[in-house]
C-alpha cells in the first residue's frame, strides 16, 4: 500500500535533502552561482542629532521618475530595496516633521550598495499630513521577493519569509501565492518524477501501465499538489486568518532555533500577527488527504486510517523542512530579502 504526502511539501522536502547533501559537500557555492544583474539598496535614515528615524517612507525610482517603489524604515531606521536594476536611481525620504530629502546615486550590476547616513532636517513649516504606505501595498512588495526566492536559483522556495518586520498577506495574496506555486515549471517536473518512480515500483497499481497508466499517475500527484497548496495555503488560511508562510528566525541560540523550527509546523502567525494553533496546516493536511479518495484507486483507499496517517506524515515532513529552513536552505537561496543580515 502506497502512503501519500501533500505534493507540495514531498517536492520541498526532496530537495532540502538534495540541498543539504550538496552544502555539506562544498557544491553549493557552483551550483548555485548564477549570473545576477539586479542588486540591492539599503541605508539608515536619522535626525540631525543621530537619532534614527523610524516610519519614514522612502522611495525609489530612476531619474526619469519610473519604475517607482516604496517602503517604510524600520525600528532601527532601516530600509532595503532588493532585486533593483542596475543603473542611476533617486531616493526620496519623506517623515512626518521632517524636510523632505532626496538621494540620487548609480548601481553597478548585481552589486549591494550602502548608501550614506540620511540626515533629515525639521521642516520649518509643516503643511501636509503625511500617510503612511498601506499595509497591503508592503505586502505586495514583500511578496514579490519570495516570489524570486529560488533554491540555487531554481527551486521555488515562495513560502518563507526572511523579513523581520513581515506584513501579513491579504487573501488574494495568498491565492496568488498558491497559483504561482502550482504553476511553476518545477512543480510540473517534480509531479511527472514522482509519477515516473510510482510507475516503475508499480504503486497504484489500479492505474495500469504504459502511457496511460502514466497519465492517471501525474494527474492524480499534481492533483495531490493542486489540493495540498490551495487547501492548506490559501483557502483555509484566508478563512481562518492564518499566514501559511514559515517565519525565518535566524536568531539565538541553536537548541532555541531547532525548537522553533519544529513548533512552526503546529503554530502559526495569525493576520492579526499573533501566534496561535496552526489550524491551516492540520487541517488542510486532512482535507487534501481526503479529497485524494476521489481519483485514488478503489483498492488504495482506505478511508479514514490512511488518510489520518498521510496527515501525520505531512506534519513530520513540513517539521523537517522547517529544519532545513532555518539551518541549511536560506545559505542556498540567492534571492531573497536583504532586510535581515
Amino acid at each position: 500500500m502506497a502512503v501519500r504526502l501533500k505534493s507540495r511539501e514531498i517536492i520541498l522536502f526532496v530537495f532540502a535533502f538534495v540541498a543539504l547533501k550538496t552544502f555539506c559537500f562544498g557544491q553549493a557555492a557552483s551550483l548555485g552561482a548564477a549570473p545576477a544583474t539586479a542588486g540591492s539598496i539599503h541605508g539608515t535614515i536619522v535626525d540631525q542629532s543621530g537619532a534614527v528615524v523610524s516610519g519614514a517612507r522612502v522611495a525609489l525610482t530612476r531619474e526619469d521618475q519610473t519604475a517607482r517603489r516604496e517602503v517604510i524604515s524600520d525600528a532601527g531606521g532601516g530600509f532595503s530595496f532588493a532585486g533593483v536594476v542596475p543603473g542611476a536611481f533617486l531616493l526620496t525620504i519623506r517623515a512626518p516633521g521632517f524636510a523632505t530629502q532626496t538621494y540620487s546615486g548609480e548601481l553597478p550590476a548585481g552589486e549591494t550598495q550602502t548608501v550614506p547616513l540620511l540626515a533629515l532636517a525639521v521642516a520649518e513649516n509643516i503643511t501636509e499630513v503625511q500617510v503612511g504606505i498601506p499595509r497591503v501595498e508592503i505586502a505586495e512588495e514583500q511578496l514579490k521577493v519570495e516570489e524570486h526566492q529560488r533554491i540555487f536559483g531554481a527551486i521555488p522556495n515562495f513560502y518563507v519569509s526572511y523579513a523581520p518586520d513581515t506584513v501579513a498577506l491579504t487573501s488574494q495574496q495568498k491565492f496568488k501565492l498558491a497559483w504561482k506555486t502550482v504553476i511553476d515549471p518545477v512543480t510540473l517536473l517534480m509531479v511527472g518524477g514522482a509519477a515516473g518512480v510510482q510507475q516503475a515500483q508499480d504503486h497504484f497499481e489500479g492505474y495500469g501501465q504504459g502511457a496511460e497508466g502514466y497519465g492517471k499517475r501525474f494527474g492524480a500527484n499534481y492533483a495531490d499538489a493542486v489540493a495540498g497548496t490551495f487547501v492548506g495555503g490559501a483557502i483555509l488560511p484566508s478563512l481562518l486568518k492564518q499566514d501559511p508562510r514559515y517565519f525565518y528566525k535566524g536568531t539565538g541560540s541553536k537548541s532555541s532555533r531547532f525548537l522553533y523550527a519544529l513548533a512552526s509546523a503546529f503554530v502559526c502567525k495569525g493576520d492579526n500577527g499573533r501566534w496561535q494553533p496552526n489550524y491551516s496546516n492540520v487541517l488542510g493536511s486532512l482535507a487534501a488527504g481526503g479529497i485524494s479518495n476521489i481519483y485514488y484507486p478503489a483498492q488504495d483507499r482506505d478511508g479514514l486510517g490512511l488518510t489520518f496517517e498521510n496527515a501525520g506524515l505531512a506534519l513530520g515532513s513540513g517539521a523537517v523542512t522547517n529544519l532545513m529552513q532555518e539551518f541549511v536552505i536560506r545559505k542556498l537561496t540567492p534571492k531573497r530579502d536583504l532586510n535581515k543580515p
